[in-house]
């Protein structure tokens, strides 16, 4: 119970005490230094576990109820999420829905056009997948785990080569390493809770810091594809700076360079800004805008007809994501993805990058064979939340202006 109930602070100042202790005499030490940090290694370590257990309890009762809508079967019945009035009772009236401004639908309306949408992130957002009971504060569906190890760290809120060596023999004894998946976050809780401090993802074999180049706070790195993994499943997990709330992401659109060039458009677009003394107004501005479609592969007739193994439904075919140790794309990403980057020529022409042989050459001769760091940074996205909703994602180029280093 400990690691639900201890607030996240006292790791951090159990783990300080513990450090400052190296500089006492070992006689001189106190013993409840010692006491308090290997209790709290045993209860991350038990935390740890327990989400993991809670992950595969979810993911198998998703895989139960796929199973029984494949058959014709009805799920079993979800039940009603009640709220706890002031007055101690539970009630079932649901809080009132917020609006939220979007921008339209590049399918259904111009580009242009500033109405407002229903409130998809709402359903996006939701504890688990339709048609499952499963409901836990610990684990949500198609979200990454952010799983817990106690380290003490000497060289403060930065983790340096030997603390995270540490950290990964911490899931070792807590025995997890072979239930970890590639984008599962850990995070050291003794350095504290301020913005991601303490907090590596696994790519498959060790833990990997986050990237710094756009973001103080920090985000995702380059080597983990984002079209592996849900739009948000690293949502509230990896969080984001106080000055802008979209996450960076590194998705490789030159495979729909085709379609890009067929939809590019050049469109003025309102937006709303904030001056230093509060006050609001609406900024026209010009951008290049487009879209393409990940459409999902289809269904071999075949496995249609012979149906799953042991009553599953067969596995559909998946997208594979090039240049990736065999990851395929995630099926929150089908359906349509909006383009956009601001409208001047270097955004045009960085956009043209981006899709290499799916524009006609510029003036200016043959172009040049771009160095693998260049390749990267033509991968750079924010993905843009205000804007986005299930089935229809926005994104944003990022440019090498906005670099902080």
């Amino acid at each position: 119970m400990r690691g639900v109930s201890l607030p996240t602070h006292e790791y951090s100042r159990v783990a300080e005490m513990y450090v400052q202790s190296f500089g006492v005499p070992p006689d001189a030490r106190d013993p409840t230094h010692l006491s308090g940090a290997r209790n709290l290694t045993m209860s991350t370590r038990a935390y740890t576990r327990v989400v993991l257990r809670l992950r595969a309890q979810a993911e198998r009762e998703a895989s139960d109820a796929a199973a029984l809508k494949a058959l014709g079967a009805a799920p079993p019945p979800v039940p009603s999420k009640k709220r706890i009035a002031s007055n101690g009772y539970a009630s079932s009236r649901s809080s009132p829905s917020r609006t939220s401004s979007r921008a339209p639908s590049p399918n259904s309306s111009s580009h242009s056009n500033g109405h407002q949408s229903g409130s998809g992130h709402a359903q996006q957002a939701r504890p688990s997948a339709p048609g499952t009971a499963f409901r836990s504060p610990l684990f949500r569906v198609k979200r990454a785990p952010l799983l817990r190890v106690f380290v003490p760290s000497p060289d403060g809120d930065w983790l340096s080569d030997k603390s995270v060596l540490e950290c990964e023999a911490e899931l070792k004894r807590a025995g997890v390493l072979a239930l970890l998946r590639i984008g599962d976050v850990v995070w050291d809780i003794a350095v504290g809770d301020e913005g991601n401090i303490g907090r590596l993802v696994w790519d498959g074999s060790y833990l990997i810091d986050l990237d710094y180049k756009y973001s103080a706070v920090g985000d995702l790195p380059q080597y983990l594809p984002t079209l592996a993994f849900p739009p948000s499943y690293f949502h509230r997990v990896i969080r984001t700076g106080p000055a802008s709330t979209n996450p960076i992401v590194h998705v490789d659109i030159s495979p729909w360079g085709q379609e890009i060039a067929a939809n590019l458009q050049l469109l003025q677009d309102r937006v709303r800004t904030e001056t230093p003394q509060g006050n609001i107004h609406n900024v026209v501005r010009w951008v290049h805008r487009s879209s393409f479609v990940v459409r999902a592969p289809p269904k071999h007739p075949r496995a249609s007809m012979n149906g799953g193994r042991n009553g599953r439904p067969p596995s559909p075919a998946r997208i594979p994501i090039p240049e990736s140790a065999g990851l395929f794309v995630d099926p929150g990403w089908y359906g349509t993805i909006v383009v956009e980057t601001e409208g001047t020529n270097e955004a045009l022409a960085d956009l043209q990058d981006r899709c290499p042989g799916a524009f006609p050459p510029r003036a200016g001769g043959p172009p040049t064979v771009a160095l693998k760091e260049a390749k990267d940074q033509k991968k750079v996205f924010k993905i843009l939340r205000e804007k986005s909703r299930p089935g229809e994602i926005w994104i944003r180029a990022v440019g090498p202006k906005e670099r902080l280093f």
